[in-house]
């Protein structure tokens, strides 16, 4: 080293790594927080149409189970329903998103933008989600009364 040259700003490197990813980091933060949020509110809308599509056919599952059906019948009734909602949902997703994961890929770190693992990771995670959103409208459809449902109308 030469003693003639001023040193200042002396910082270990692990600071000046972190003040180097702290933009990415805090976008990835906020990435990270509006997914949540957007899966929340998926949850919420798929447990309301669910539970409106139940509702709707109160008199169908009335008759069903006055015919015989049983409770757990009607549970996979329901829930296949959703399920193959949910599966049209994932598949459309799915499709869109591989040429929209191009804008993304300046934030993606040790990950391809179509890693098939992340893919599927994300469909069957949405999946599950919807499925747990659908079982309560679908235990509330196992509950309905044949006879209060016949006499609904």
């Amino acid at each position: 080293m030469n003693s003639e040259i001023v040193v200042w700003g002396v910082r270990p490197m692990v600071d000046v790594i972190a003040s180097q990813l702290t933009a990415k980091r805090f976008a990835m933060t906020l990435l990270g927080i509006f997914a949540a949020l957007a899966t929340m509110l998926a949850c919420v809308g798929i447990y309301g149409v669910i539970s409106y599509i139940a509702g709707e056919r109160t008199q169908e599952i009335g008759i069903r189970m006055a015919m015989g059906a049983e409770r757990g019948d009607v549970l996979r009734m329901v829930l296949a329903e959703a399920g193959k909602m949910a599966l049209v949902g994932v598949g459309i997703g799915l499709v869109a998103s591989f040429p929209l994961t191009r804008l993304m890929s300046s934030m993606l770190f040790g990950v391809s933008t179509h890693d098939p693992l992340t893919f599927l990771g994300v469909a069957v995670l949405l999946t599950s989600v919807a499925l747990a959103a659908c079982l309560v409208p679908a235990r509330r459809a196992t509950r309905v009364d044949p006879m209060v449902a016949l006499r609904d109308e």
